[in-house]
Order: C-alpha cells, then structure tokens, then sequence
C-alpha cells in the first residue's frame, strides 16, 4: 500500500497553504533566528541605542521566506516537481542568504549580548568561532565555488540527486545542504559582519560572475535537454497531470532566469560600495594633503626643481 501523500493539481493557493508533508527543519530555524534577532534588536532599541531597521528589515524578509517556503505547500510540492524543488534550492541558496547576511547578525550578537553571565559564556563562543581556522578555511571561496559546482553539477548531472532523494530524510537533508552552501558563499561577499575570511571588492565580483556563468550554462542545458535527469520526480510530476519533461524545463528556465537575478543585485551593490569606498579613501586622502602635504608630490616637485638648476646656464 503506497503512504505517499496525495496532493492536489498545483496552484497559487495550493503552494501558499500547508501541504501534507511535514514542514522541513528551516522552517523552525527561520522562526528561531527571527525571534532571537528581534529580541536583540529590541534590547538596543530600549537601551536607546541605534540599530538600523533597514538591517532587521533585510533579516526578518529573509527569515519569513525560508518559513514560507520550507514550511507551506511549496515543500510538500517539492517533493513531487522538479522545478519546485529547483524553486526552492534557488531560494536556499542565492535569495534567502543576502537577505540575512545584509541583516548583521553577527554585529548585532556582539552589540546586544550582555557581558555577563550566559551571555558571557556566548561572546566567548562567537569570538573562537571568528578566530578559528575551521571559519577561515569554510568560509574561503575554495570551499564555496565547489559546493555550489558539485550542488548543480554534480548532484544533477552526476547522478547524485536520485539515490540521496530516495533516502529517508534525503530531501531534507539535501535542502539543508542548499542553504548551508548559500550562507558559505554569501558571508565572504556581502557581510559587513567582523568575519575571518574577507574578499577585496574585485575577488566578491569575480566570484559572483563566475557564480552567474554557472548558473546561466546549467539552467541552459537543463532546459534544452531530450532526457529527464532526475527519475524521481516522473512518477509524482506525472500523477499531478503534469509533462515531466516539460517541467523538467521549467525549472532549467528557473535555474537561468530566477537564479540570475540575485546574483545581478548582488553586483551591483558590491559595485555600489567599492565606489563608494574609494571615492571615500580619496576625499580621506586629499584632507590630510590639504593639512600635512603630500609627501609624494611635494618629492616629485623637489626632483623637478633639481632638474630645472641642472638645466640653468651657468
């Protein structure tokens, strides 16, 4: 007898309601972190001291879309489409993580945490963590652009994908190693957060164009591909009415085009904030020059005076 839940044709109103299967681990993480974070922000706030809403903004959008979608119909539909399932690694892995990294949580730890008692206890925590080389190591992008190739490549293309879903717990655990890969990636790019590993402005740009062409080349080949990749989305895709193939498509139209978009952003912000930096650095510059000189110049003017008494007739 076959215990798999039965789901209705899919719709707008289906993915936003709860579904019959069980709601994933992040669904509860999101509620947790969301609460931690406003209780951290609420304790500066009543102290009268700042913390800026559009951070808590950023954090708490990115908290309710990982409860949305974890905990409401789209999972239970993740598992019976692929392109939900691509939906929902896409989320995981480009969209939720920038909205809690532009959150600080981090700072915020570190501001709001009393320094005594367990809160001691934490801040001794976060500061090993910050200091480790475990965090240095993970959060390099020779371990991020890995992940994300082998979390498309070689999950989908390797033939990873069908044995890890058909395991109990595999499509969980496959979606707790989507968000973890996002936050890894994430962290080193975005965050204005005290982290052990921190890229220059060129080295967050080249990974995150490098992070596009991968997405744009798999979300191609997945859509113009003649043979369903992954088997264990034919039998549940078909029972809903659906073409497999067809939404096999889809969701390579996903992968190129929804995948694409956060990246984008992400450039220009980190764009956005390396012009602001230099054009900061050069004002910081030109104030010490106008007060102390510039050793630099007022060197090459010295050289040029030199040549001009050389050059004079004696």
């Amino acid at each position: 007898m076959d215990s798999t839940p039965t789901l209705p044709p899919p719709g707008l109103l289906e993915y936003l309601v709860p579904g019959p299967y069980p709601a994933s681990p992040l669904a509860a993480l999101g509620i947790l972190l969301a609460i931690a974070y406003l209780a951290g922000a609420m304790r500066l706030w009543r102290q009268g001291r700042r913390w800026p809403v559009s951070r808590t903004f950023c954090f708490l959008a990115g908290c309710a879309a990982l409860v949305i979608i974890m905990g409401l119909g789209v999972e239970s539909y993740g598992y019976a489409q692929f392109s939900v399932f691509m939906f929902q690694q896409l989320t995981l892995m480009m969209a939720i993580p920038p909205l809690l990294v532009l959150g600080s949580p981090g700072t915020l730890l570190l501001r709001a945490t009393p320094h005594w008692g367990l809160g001691r206890a934490v801040l001794r925590l976060a500061h090993g963590a910050l200091r480790s080389r475990a965090a240095r190591w993970a959060l390099s992008p020779a371990v991020a652009l890995p992940l994300y190739l082998l979390a498309f490549y070689g999950l989908y293309l390797g033939n990873l994908a069908d044995p890890i879903l058909r395991l109990p717990g595999g499509h969980q655990t496959l979606e707790i190693g989507f968000f973890l890969t996002g936050m890894l990636f994430t962290i080193p790019v975005l965050a204005d957060d005290p982290v052990p590993a921190r890229m220059g402005y060129g080295a967050r740009a080249l990974d995150l164009f490098a992070e596009a062409a991968l997405h744009a080349f798999f979300g191609v080949f997945i859509m113009m591909s003649d043979t369903l990749m992954i088997g264990t989305f034919v039998q549940p895709t078909a029972a809903l009415g659906l073409d497999p193939l067809e939404d096999q498509r889809v969701a390579g139209a996903l992968a190129w085009s929804y995948g694409e978009a956060p990246t984008l952003l992400m450039v220009l912000y980190i764009m956005h904030r390396w012009f602001r930096e230099d054009t900061a650095r050069a004002r910081a510059h030109d104030r010490y020059a106008d007060v102390h000189g510039d050793d630099d110049l007022d060197a090459y003017n010295e050289y040029l005076a030199r040549l001009h008494e050389r050059r004079r007739p004696r």
